[in-house]
């Protein structure tokens, strides 16, 4: 028994864990993204057109990611929270993540011109390690975990439903079915909650009830015969 209960009990546990920490998988997630679009942006413009000046590269790649980023975590990351206009919404995003920009450029500047991880002090291949080092791991993890925190508590401050007209007629329809559903049981219930006595099941109770009836019919049916044989015997 117990060992037939561990799969569902696993599942649920699982269930309940992905339902209770759903924003921040979906933010990761949207990380993710921006991340693969940030260092795409960045390399494509550091080994062309921008190589003699990385860090303009990054701060491009960077607003590029950050468009990216806000369009995914309002529709999908933080769907359920809101609570300001659209454009005041829209002004702190990009204020959050113009601010966690900064932080990550913070890393690649010190690994540049601070620690000095740049030709001619090193190879290409170790400025490259650091550039990436400095710039897509330590930068991107802390403004990350700055970005979720703001987020959640400037920009999309309330826990509510943000949907369509349609989606919302959908969920009031749905709700109303529930609440029709839920009163019929407990009327239901109730029913059978007067019906049920102590010791004595539903069935038995019907089958009381009927006997009554049964034995009212039975009488009549006799007081009928007989005064059908009194008035044959008072004409005869």
């Amino acid at each position: 028994m117990v060992i037939g209960k561990a799969p569902a009990l696993g599942s649920r546990i699982v269930r309940d864990l992905l339902e209770k920490y759903r924003e921040l998988i979906r933010f990761l997630v949207v990380g993710g993204i921006a991340c693969i679009v940030d260092n795409g942006t960045w390399y494509a413009l550091k080994l062309t057109v921008l190589d003699t000046s990385p860090v303009k590269a990054k701060g491009i790649a960077i607003v590029v990611a950050t468009i990216v980023s806000y369009v995914l975590n309002r529709e999908w990351s933080f769907r359920r929270r809101g609570g300001r206009e659209r454009h005041h919404e829209a002004a702190l995003f990009f204020l959050v993540s113009g601010f966690s920009a900064v932080l990550n450029l913070v890393p690649l500047w010190m690994s540049r011109y601070l620690l000095h991880l740049r030709v001619p002090e090193v190879d290409w291949l170790a400025q490259e390690i650091a550039d990436f080092v400095s710039g897509s791991v330590v930068g991107t993890l802390v403004a990350m975990v700055f970005r979720y925190w703001a987020l959640r508590r400037w920009v999309f401050p309330q826990a509510r439903e943000r949907t369509s007209g349609t989606e919302a007629r959908s969920e009031e329809s749905t709700a109303g079915r529930a609440a029709t559903r839920r009163v019929e049981v407990s009327t239901v219930n109730a029913v059978n909650a007067q019906r049920r006595q102590p010791g004595v099941q539903v069935g038995q109770v019907r089958r009381e009830r009927r006997r009554p009836q049964r034995t009212t019919t039975r009488a009549a049916r006799r007081r009928r015969k007989a005064a059908r044989r009194r008035v044959r015997g008072r004409g005869r």
